[in-house]
Formats: structure tokens, sequence, C-alpha cells
């Protein structure tokens, strides 16, 4: 008889840590890829963008998604607990809406090393639905597009 799964105790597998690493990088891909051959404020995310949207604004009403993002203060305990109540709002809308995934820390940057930090789904559909309805994405698009 097999015993009750701990998550607690339970060691990473490496293989499974490198398949997930495989996908988000493909998100990450498949994301910039959109931006260069459509403008953002052009592009739809999910099939409730808007919702997203306004849930993000009156949530979040100081974040400025033209800013870098401050990173310490998302991963704060404070921050943890008001992205995890927004996120789980999605649970039965939005497909895979707790993965992990990349996200830049500011706009007018491209993905590297030293502008992307790891975060779960929701949270880059909320900030980058936010920047593309505010024309923060349009210069990937036009760079591609001169």
């Amino acid at each position: 008889m097999s015993s009750v799964f701990n998550a607690e105790t339970a060691e990473n597998s490496e293989d499974i840590e490198k398949q997930f690493a495989v996908k988000a990088v493909m998100y990450m891909q498949t994301h910039w890829e959109l931006l260069t051959r459509c403008r953002g404020t052009d592009l739809k995310l999910t099939k409730i963008d808007d919702e997203i949207y306004e849930h993000l604004k009156e949530t979040f009403p100081d974040l400025d998604v033209s800013k870098k993002l401050d990173e310490d203060e998302m991963k704060s305990k404070e921050g943890k607990e008001k992205w995890r109540n927004f996120v789980n709002v999605y649970e039965n809308k939005v497909k895979d809406f707790n993965f992990g995934t990349m996200l830049r820390t500011e706009p007018g940057a491209e993905y590297d090393q030293n502008t992307t930090i790891f975060s779960v789904r929701m949270q880059f559909y909320a900030i980058e639905i936010a920047r593309n309805k505010l024309g923060l994405n349009d210069w990937i698009y036009n760079q591609a597009h001169p």
C-alpha cells in the first residue's frame, strides 16, 4: 500500500524541473514572437482580457506597469497574499492560471536574465494585458517592423 504524498517533504525531480524550465522558456519565446508580429494594443492574451485588466486596477491601484516591477514587494508576505487572492479568482476561468512562467520586470526591456522574474501565469497575464492596453509593448512590433 502506498503512503500519503506530502509536498513539504517531497524531493524535487530534476527531470520534472527541466521539463518545467523548457515549457516556461517556450512560453516566453512565444509571447515575444507574438509581440513582434502584432502590436500589443491589438493583441488579446485571453478571452477575458478586459475583466483581468479591471480586476488588476481594482486590486492593485498603485501598481504602475510602466515602471520596473518591485519583485521584493510582489514576493513579500503581504504581496504574496494579495497576489494569491487575485490569482485564485481565475482558477475556473483561465487554463493553467497558476503555472509558472517568466515575466519581464519592465515593459521597455527584452527577456534576459537581468530583466526577467519567475511568476505565475495570472500575474503574467494581468501585467502584460495592462502593458498592452497602455501601448507599452507596441515598441516591440515597431522595432521589428521599422
